[in-house]
């Protein structure tokens, strides 16, 4: 059994952040303090999500409980490919709402930022395609954990919250537009 921590999380993005933005700016023989700003964003999302997507939200004894990794427990992966079979499992409606209202709400900030920042994320498809992929990758990282399950329900729910990022993004890029 390996528990992992969300300290050792950050540290292992945080490290890997700062080793791929040294190898841009080497490359690219630049550095825009602006763009770097912007980038961090992304940087804030990533912490986030891990955070939320991977780490219980409930405390014991007022500490962040560890992420498991137990090779017997792990197979079979928990995966649900069916949409809408498990979403309303909880015992009480509030639960209910929080899977739904939760999973939308941590993807409405990724819909605005990346864009914004991602200026090749420039048609409806691309930002659609990307949204998907990240909450993709992230059911597909939480498989060998068996306290977390991949659920199609999330993908749907996150990507639904990246369209709605993406909306809110379009919507304040044409009042600038119109004001400008």
């Amino acid at each position: 059994m390996i528990e992992i921590y969300f300290w050792q999380v950050f540290a292992a993005i945080s490290i890997l952040w700062v080793i791929v933005r040294a190898i841009c700016v080497i490359k690219h023989r630049s550095f825009s303090l602006k763009h770097e700003g912007a980038l961090l964003l992304v940087y804030v999302c990533f912490i986030v999500l891990a955070r939320i997507t991977f780490f219980p939200l409930m405390r014991v004894d007022g500490a962040l409980q560890p992420l498991i990794f137990d090779l017997e427990k792990a197979w079979p992966f928990r995966i649900n490919i069916i949409p809408l079979k498990f979403i309303f499992d909880y015992p009480a409606l509030w639960e209910i709402l929080a899977n739904i209202i939760g999973n939308v709400a941590m993807f409405i900030p990724v819909g605005i930022i990346w864009p914004s920042v991602f200026k090749k994320l420039d048609r409806p498809w691309k930002v659609i395609s990307a949204g998907v992929g990240l909450s993709l990758f992230i059911e597909i990282m939480q498989l060998p954990f068996y306290e977390r399950a991949s659920d199609i329900d999330d993908l749907i729910l996150n990507g639904l919250g990246f369209l709605i990022g993406y909306g809110i993004y379009l919507l304040h890029r044409r009042g600038r537009k119109k004001m400008g």
